[in-house]
């Protein structure tokens, strides 16, 4: 049977459900189908690789069935032109069909691909994010910990008082500033918040579009942060923005971050390529961040591993060769670009 399946969307049509996919390596980002296909078939590189793996979320449901939707997370090999390794996405179809058939929303298909080796689970700020983001997509209520995220946020409670304040109540928060009066109260509750909510609030906002209002105020309190040496508070910042509407102000911030004197501090460098990435597909801005991570010294492997990283990305690598070849480059740059080398 599995010869007739070619790709995990043929295996999804195949058992008659309706199915979206998501990345979930760097942001939340949903895949459109017709890219999901041509990912699938080679034709194109993965968008998002990551550490040499496509992370992806499949979200599917049988139309008939009143279930909630199941969700497989899985990670497959990229090769050197971050495309995907068919030969593991095959091995993974083969085996959903030997244990389900085309079964795959059935009864037995709960807990049936817990061993298996393309299963991952994400981590605790990855997977209250995805949930928020699918309820809001399938227009379906927050779950039980979002009132007492809106009661926090606005305020009410003090904002000493985060203990009970859920990760998912964050999350679900996050994901629905156009709801009631959240992005007010977000927006006057911002610079008040403790580190202990600022950083897994700033991980539910760098998967959403923000409104620019919010931009302009992180773009504010971010070059604020970095003219006070606050790392923790910067780095917030940098994620929190990063794929917000207004892409120009992610740009600036990112541009003050570089050319402040936390440029070449570790924290600064790895959020900006792990979550401002998109901002270094302009070749200017990856010249200075590059050469701002051959001048780090603290973490001798910095350099390499941030190249190794963004060199997978699609749209940075051709950026990222040519600047191999580009001859008015500081000596440090010109010396860890040789290191890679030799």
């Amino acid at each position: 049977m599995s010869e007739h399946i070619a790709t995990l969307g043929q295996l999804l049509d195949g058992a008659g459900t309706q199915w979206r996919a998501f990345d979930i390596g760097r942001h939340i980002t949903k895949l459109d189908k017709q890219q999901f296909l041509a990912v699938e078939q080679a034709q194109i590189p993965y968008p998002y690789p990551l550490a040499g793996h496509a992370w992806l979320a499949i979200q599917f449901w049988d139309s008939k069935a009143s279930k909630e939707p199941y969700v497989w997370f899985l990670k497959f090999p990229l090769d050197e032109q971050s495309k995907l390794v068919s030969a593991s996405r095959d091995h993974f179809a083969d085996m959903v069909i030997q244990a389900l058939g085309t079964e795959i929303t059935g009864e037995q298909a709960d807990g049936t691909l817990d061993n298996n080796p393309y299963v991952f689970t994400p981590n605790a700020n990855k997977l209250a994010a995805f949930n928020a983001q699918v309820k809001v997509l399938l227009k379906q209520p927050a779950s039980q910990y979002y009132e007492h995220a809106q009661l926090y946020f606005s305020g009410q409670i003090g904002f000493d008082n985060w203990q009970n304040v859920a990760l998912q109540g964050i999350a679900d928060f996050a994901y629905r500033l156009h709801s009631a009066d959240n992005l007010k109260h977000l927006q006057a509750a911002w610079p008040k918040l403790p580190v202990e909510v600022l950083q897994p609030l700033s991980a539910m906002l760098e998967h959403i579009e923000i409104p620019p209002s919010l931009s302009e105020l992180l773009l504010s309190y971010g070059q604020t942060a970095l003219s006070n040496n606050d790392v923790v508070a910067a780095s917030a910042a940098l994620r929190a923005i990063s794929s917000g509407q207004a892409a120009g102000l992610s740009a600036q911030l990112v541009d003050c971050a570089l050319n402040s004197p936390l440029g070449q501090d570790s924290d600064i460098l790895l959020t900006i390529a792990g979550r401002c990435f998109k901002q270094l597909e302009q070749p200017q801005r990856l010249h200075v961040f590059m050469d701002n991570c051959a001048h780090h010294e603290k973490i001798a492997e910095l350099f390499p591993s941030v190249f190794a990283d963004l060199v997978a990305i699609p749209t940075i690598r051709p950026h990222l060769l040519a600047l191999l070849r580009k001859e008015n480059r500081s000596e440090t740059l010109a010396r860890a670009i040789g290191r890679l080398f030799s």
